[in-house]
């Protein structure tokens, strides 16, 4: 039977703060770390300032940590590549903050504009490149935290694999 009195019977859910969820303080899944990318990426308050440009090498800061987990600002100037590589046992979010740079992988080669987001597993083989003629800023999420980068020739790429999710802003 279907009444007002039901709602009397259950009460009111906001009334009982013990059986809400509390939001997490950390993200703890995928689709939370691409989420804590993209609320980084969104509010440039938190990395605009930091950002700092290398002509010899590529620059880094680490942003933030958390339980498991690191995420990482760097700037890319043109011509400034990570190489072939892995990322051990860490799965990541790369996400593109500002400019234009070049994934290439045994599947092909893609061009990630500003708001372009990238999510991989452990052992995805990948090279970033900045091939445009402006600098470019990317976010890096590591879960758990960056310990090895394993670099790779042509011939090992093609013996590895990973999946990869496209989501784009």
């Amino acid at each position: 039977m279907n009444s007002d009195n039901d709602l009397q019977i259950a009460g009111d859910l906001l009334e009982v703060p013990h059986l809400l969820q509390a939001p997490r303080e950390h993200p703890a899944t995928v689709a939370e770390f691409a989420g804590l990318a993209r609320s980084v990426a969104a509010d440039r308050s938190q990395w605009a300032h930091l950002v700092q440009y290398d002509a010899t090498s590529r620059w880094y800061h680490r942003l933030r940590t958390g339980p498991g987990y690191e995420v990482w600002l760097l700037s890319w100037v043109p011509g400034q590549g990570s190489g072939l590589h892995d990322h051990g046992r860490s799965s990541g979010v790369l996400t593109v903050l500002e400019g234009t740079l070049t994934e290439r992988t045994e599947r092909g080669t893609r061009a990630l504009g500003a708001g372009s987001q990238r999510v991989f597993a452990p052992g995805y083989v990948h090279e970033v490149v900045n091939d445009a003629l402006e600098p470019a800023v990317s976010l890096h999420v590591y879960y758990p935290g960056l310990t090895e980068m394993p670099m790779h020739s042509a011939c090992t790429a093609r013996e590895s694999h990973g999946e990869v999710d496209v989501v784009t802003a």
